[in-house]
C-alpha cells in the first residue's frame, strides 16, 4: 500500500520537505507494532498520522481515546471497563476503550492531559500487556499497539512532575514531529485545492485572496485553514472568492503587519497594495453585493454597523454608496 493510499486526503497534503519526511517515517514505522509518539501543535493532523500508521498494518480496530476527557471518578472505568456492581450505579459490566482496541491500535490523543494516576496504569499496560477492570481481581492479557499524541512539551512535563518519566520513555520509542502550517507555507495552495475540489459549484479565488492566505500565520494550522475555506465558500455570493469573503482573523492579521501584504505574489514582488485600500474595496464589494444595504454589508463583513459607518467616513465613501466603484485590479 502506497503512502498516498495510507494518508487521509485532508491535512496530509503537501510536497514540502517536512511532509515528505513524515511520509517516509510512516512508510518505515507503519508496518511495525512499535509505540509511536506524535508531536505537533493543535490542528496539524496528529490523528490523521495515527490513522495512517494504523492503516499501514490494519489489524483490529483503531480506537481514539481523548485523554482530556478522562477526568472524574469514572475515568478508570472508561479506560479499562468495570464489573457488575463495581460501584454504585454499575448495574451491568462494561468493556473499556482498551478492550475495544484489543488486536488493534489505541490512540491516546493529548496524552499530556492524562491524569497521573492513570499514567501509572497505562505504564503497566505497556510493560506487562495486561489490564484489570474496575472491581475485578483478575488481570487480563491484551494485544494493542499504542500511539500517543500531544501538543505539549512532555520533556518539560517530566521536569515539572506532571508527567511520569518512565511512561515518557516507554512512549518515546519513535517520534514523529508534525510541522506547523506556517513552517510549510508552500503546501497551502495544494491544501486549498484539495479543500475546494469537491465543492459545487467549482470555486476559484482571486490572486489577492491567495496572497492573503499565504501571508497569514495560521495559529490553528490546517484545521483553521479548512474552516476558513468552509466559511468563505458558505458566505460567497458566487464561485469566485474575493477579499470580502475572507474571515476577519485573516484581515485583522494583515492589518497588524501592514504594509507587507503583497498582491502580486512571486511574479511581481515589487507590487504592494496598502491594507486600507484592500479594506476600502472590501467594503465597496460588500455594499455592491448587498445592493447598498449597509446593515447587510456590515453582517457580511463580520463587523458592526457602527464600525461600518466609521469606515465609510474614514475612506470617504458616501453613506448612500451602492459600492459601484472599480474593483481591485487583477494582475
Amino acid at each position: 500500500m502506497s503512502i498516498q493510499e495510507i494518508a487521509c486526503p485532508h491535512g496530509f497534503v503537501g510536497q514540502s520537505p517536512q511532509i515528505r519526511r513524515v511520509r517516509e517515517l510512516i512508510e518505515k514505522v507503519g508496518p511495525t507494532r512499535s509505540p509511536v509518539l506524535i508531536l505537533g501543535e493543535s490542528g496539524t493532523g496528529k490523528e490523521i498520522v495515527a490513522r495512517a500508521l494504523h492503516n499501514a498494518n490494519p489489524s483490529g480496530a483503531f480506537v481514539p481515546i481523548d485523554c482530556g476527557s478522562l477526568v472524574g471518578p469514572l475515568m478508570e472505568s472508561e479506560l479499562f471497563g468495570h464489573t457488575r456492581g463495581a460501584f454504585t450505579g454499575a448495574a451491568d459490566a462494561k468493556r473499556g476503550l482498551i478492550v475495544l482496541a484489543d488486536g488493534g491500535t489505541a490512540f491516546f490523543d493529548e496524552i499530556g492531559d492524562l491524569p497521573l494516576d492513570l499514567q501509572v496504569k497505562l505504564l503497566r499496560l505497556l510493560q506487562e500487556r495486561e489490564y484489570r477492570a474496575v472491581g475485578s481481581l483478575q488481570r487480563r492479557k491484551i494485544d494493542i499497539r499504542v500511539i500517543a499524541a500531544t501538543h505539549r512539551n512532555l520533556a518539560a512535563g517530566v521536569e515539572q512532575k506532571t508527567f511520569r518519566q518512565d511512561l515518557y520513555y516507554r512512549l518515546n520509542v519513535i517520534t514523529i514531529r508534525l510541522p506547523a502550517l506556517r513552517e510549510r507555507k508552500e503546501d497551502i495552495p495544494l491544501l486549498i485545492e484539495r479543500f475546494l475540489e469537491s465543492r459545487v459549484p467549482r470555486f476559484t479565488m482571486t490572486r489577492e485572496v491567495m496572497d492573503a492566505l499565504m501571508a497569514y500565520e495560521w495559529p490553528g494550522n490546517v484545521r483553521e485553514l479548512q474552516n476558513c475555506i468552509d466559511r468563505m465558500t458558505a458566505v460567497s455570493s458566487g464561485p469566485l472568492l474575493h477579499t470580502v469573503d475572507l474571515p476577519s482573523s485573516v484581515l485583522n492579521s494583515l492589518e497588524g503587519s501592514r504594509p507587507a501584504f503583497t498582491l502580486a505574489a512571486a511574479a511581481n514582488t515589487d507590487a504592494v497594495t496598502r491594507l486600507d485600500t484592500i479594506e476600502r474595496y472590501a467594503i465597496l464589494d460588500a455594499l455592491k453585493k448587498m445592493n447598498g444595504d449597509r446593515g447587510a454589508a456590515a453582517h457580511l463583513l463580520g463587523i458592526g454597523r457602527t464600525t461600518l459607518y466609521r469606515k465609510l467616513k474614514e475612506y470617504g465613501i458616501p453613506s448612500t454608496s451602492s459600492g459601484r466603484e472599480p474593483a481591485l485590479p487583477h494582475r
